[in-house]
């Protein structure tokens, strides 16, 4: 399916939130993805992943996560350096302004002429895969993927401790889980208290495992494996297909 781009933006506490924002290109009505980038923003990798989800009949939307922090536009590079300045915005981003984003966003999809207001998901990678977990709190999320989430087994994501595990029960989504086994940031005992903790909530939840690294679907890095990537994107598109 051919598709359409346009950066548009949102005021969420008196700052102008980009959002990229890709859609099928026939007119329509189409379920709406809150879709969210690991620490470097929206890098041609991220929203080229974005871009091949929308070609699946998906209206996606991509913000900058750091939009209160950085100039518009801002791109992160994948180096040391920009590792270290993705890691402290993210550290100085309270939790509720992290919430406080995703709602903002869901409201501004199901406000979209060509989203289907009652059919909106949810998907991130790295730092965005627990997000998107955390965006899946409000109950008009009906699906929300995470791939290689970090942060939900720990409580790591922004200025405090985050409560993540302690939420779950609020999911009434369903969740889709993709690690890597390979993955440093996500260990197996981490990965086990994810999937017990959402068990013991009762939250409908899917995990896929590959034999893959952390940011395995970023096709930039050495990190990068494009038959783990193949195989996720199919599951994906599957599962969101059938919640959505």
């Amino acid at each position: 399916m051919q598709i359409k781009k346009q950066n548009t933006s949102i005021i969420v506490d008196d700052n102008a939130m980009r959002i990229y924002l890709a859609s099928p290109a026939k007119e329509g009505q189409y379920p709406g993805i809150l879709f969210y980038s690991d620490i470097y923003q929206l890098g041609i990798p991220i929203t080229r992943l974005a871009d091949h989800l929308a070609g699946y009949g998906y209206v996606v939307a991509v913000p900058e996560i750091y939009h209160r922090l950085l100039p518009i536009g801002t791109i992160i590079e994948p180096n040391d350096l920009g590792r270290i300045q993705g890691n402290e915005a993210a550290r100085k981003t309270a939790l509720s302004e992290f919430d406080q984003d995703a709602n903002a966003l869901i409201n501004f999809l199901s406000q979209q002429e060509n989203v289907i207001s009652d059919k909106i998901g949810t998907m991130g990678f790295c730092i965005g895969g627990h997000l998107a977990f955390r965006a899946a709190f409000n109950p008009e999320i009906k699906a929300a993927v995470c791939v290689y989430p970090t942060g939900i087994h720990n409580g790591k994501l922004g200025r405090e401790k985050a409560d993540s595990l302690a939420k779950m029960s609020e999911i009434i989504g369903q969740i889709l889980l993709i690690f890597g086994t390979e993955d440093p940031h996500i260990p197996e005992e981490g990965r086990q208290l994810i999937i017990e903790s959402l068990t013991q909530a009762n939250v409908s939840h899917q995990v896929i495992t590959y034999k893959a690294n952390h940011t395995f679907m970023r096709d930039d890095g050495y990190r990068f494996d494009p038959v783990a990537t193949d195989l996720a994107w199919g599951e994906i598109t599957n599962f969101l297909k059938s919640v959505l």
